[in-house]
């Protein structure tokens, strides 16, 4: 799942017209880099909700044929935040665990590397219900997201980490989520992280958080080699 329902209001006037999703970067809207990158690693089946200017999404990625992938959309009326956008697309992404990657970010991790160390941490743990990617601190986000403990995510520890927005999910994980509702991912993640049910992957690679004009004018010179 590909989430691309967020207004962007940090990317105004830019998403005043386009969805943030649809902004390019090295000659490329920003979600079409995932698509290729999951087509790549072998994911077929796609499921993109949206809300802000969500018909240009569609029109312009189509039924993912061109990629090489199946895509489905989830329609949401207003966003429904992160956990609420999931929860409401559930019929379309099934009873397996699913990967979810945010659409305004931008990375080279290999997905292909995702879904193999979540099956390896359930053949450990069977009620686990995430595994998530977690990268160096932003300069937007010095303090961090979490930590990183022989293997498992925990809310802290001495030296923290940001989460990309790249993850594993168990379905379970959003049990308690009324479809349609509104709800942050984070809050779940936490009293999973409790109960020790939440593994995670700390990544060195390239990922940038493309939150602003700046950041996304930054990213478009370094694509373009300027």
């Amino acid at each position: 799942m590909i989430l691309a329902a967020g207004r962007g209001e940090r990317m105004r006037p830019l998403t005043d017209t386009t969805p943030k999703p649809l902004l390019q970067v090295g000659g490329k809207p920003l979600i079409v880099w995932h698509i290729e990158r999951l087509a790549k690693a072998g994911f077929r089946e796609l499921v993109i909700n949206h809300a802000h200017l969500g018909g240009q999404i569609e029109a312009s990625l189509e039924e993912g044929s061109r990629f090489g992938v199946s895509i489905r959309y989830s329609s949401e009326v207003e966003a429904l935040e992160t956990a609420g956008g999931i929860a409401n697309a559930l019929p379309l992404l099934g009873d397996a665990p699913f990967l979810v990657v945010n659409g305004d970010i931008f990375c080279d991790y290999d997905f292909s590397n995702v879904a193999a160390k979540y099956d390896e941490q359930v053949s450990l743990n069977s009620h686990q219900l995430a595994h998530l990617v977690l990268v160096a601190n932003p300069e937007h986000n010095g303090a961090g997201d979490f930590g990183l403990q022989n293997g498992k995510v925990v809310e802290s520890s001495e030296s923290m980490l940001t989460f990309s927005g790249i993850g594993v999910y168990s379905p379970e994980l959003f049990d308690g989520i009324v479809r349609g509702s509104k709800a942050k991912l984070a809050p779940l993640l936490r009293a999973a992280m409790a109960s020790g049910k939440v593994t995670g992957e700390y990544y060195a690679g390239r990922w940038v958080d493309v939150g602003t004009p700046e950041r996304l004018k930054q990213l478009d010179e370094s694509l373009h080699g300027r």
